[in-house]
């Protein structure tokens, strides 16, 4: 097989979760770009079907679906329908993610008093855990019954399932909302542990573990605050914040064979930001 040929996923599907911006919306781009059948799913219903709208008119092949990934139920129903329309399903994103506040400092390096362990707001905690850890849990645990079910419409065996973490899931960063980084190294664990499991069904799962990109997360205050933007900038080896185009080859790789020997892997893509910077 000719090497491009193994990014190729002409005829498979993908699913995404938080596509309706940022960088769910980038990996359904790369998807339709690259030739999938793509189902765009948000809790921001209008957001999602205008972006597959787009993509339709673009000649790409894009339907779109509500979720909110910590309703069980509906992730169920997501997966069902996207499965009657295409099929199957080759690929999953299970990128949803929320921000629930600040962490115990800010920016500046001043301290938060709302974002202190003993005065954090529990209902916080819990919804960061539920749509940040338990939702990937919801995700995965559907992708991999759609993947596993026989006579699928393609042919085709097992599929590929790649989970959105964070650097937070490495490092401590004090001005991320506490429950966010337990959440996120969850997610990098239960990556490796069902790459174990899922290896003999010929489905892989690996993460992609991003640094600092300009998305609508927190508020979306990288675009919004053009001072914080330079002071980023200045502290990235790399020299600037990513845009989320810069996600799209990577997701292709995951996505496709030509990553058929990775599974259980963590890949980060921060621009150098876990290496530190001395200047």
């Amino acid at each position: 097989m000719a090497i491009l040929d193994r990014f190729d996923i002409k005829g498979r599907s993908a699913f995404v979760t938080g596509a309706a911006s940022g960088i769910g919306l980038a990996y359904a781009e790369a998807m339709a770009e690259a030739g999938a059948s793509v189902t765009l799913t948000d809790i921001d219903a209008e957001g999602a079907e205008r972006e597959a709208a787009r993509l339709r008119a673009e000649g790409y092949m894009a339907r779109a679906d509500r979720l909110d990934v910590s309703d069980w139920d509906q992730v169920v129903a997501a997966f069902d329908a996207h499965a009657a329309a295409y099929g199957g399903l080759d690929i999953c994103f299970a990128n949803a993610g929320i921000d629930t506040g600040a962490g115990f400092w800010n920016p500046a390096g001043h301290r938060n008093p709302e974002g202190q362990v003993d005065t954090y707001d529990h209902t916080r905690w819990d919804k960061s855990i539920a749509v940040n850890l338990t939702g990937v849990f919801y995700t995965v645990s559907n992708a991999v019954r759609i993947m596993k079910q026989p006579g699928r419409a393609n042919g085709r065996s097992g599929g590929s399932i790649i989970a959105t973490a964070s650097n937070a899931g490495f490092v401590t960063e004090p001005i991320v909302g506490l429950p966010y980084m337990p959440a996120k190294a969850g997610v990098l664990h239960m990556v490796r542990a069902l790459g174990l499991e899922l290896a003999d069904f010929r489905i892989r799962i690996n993460a992609i573990a991003p640094g600092p990109f300009v998305t609508n997360i927190g508020g979306g205050w990288l675009k919004k605050d053009p001072v914080a933007r330079k002071a980023w900038d200045a502290i990235v080896p790399l020299g600037a914040v990513a845009e989320t185009e810069q996600l799209k080859p990577l997701a292709l790789l995951l996505a496709s064979d030509a990553s058929d020997y990775m599974t259980g892997s963590h890949v980060v893509i921060d621009g150098g930001m876990m290496l530190g910077k001395f200047q």
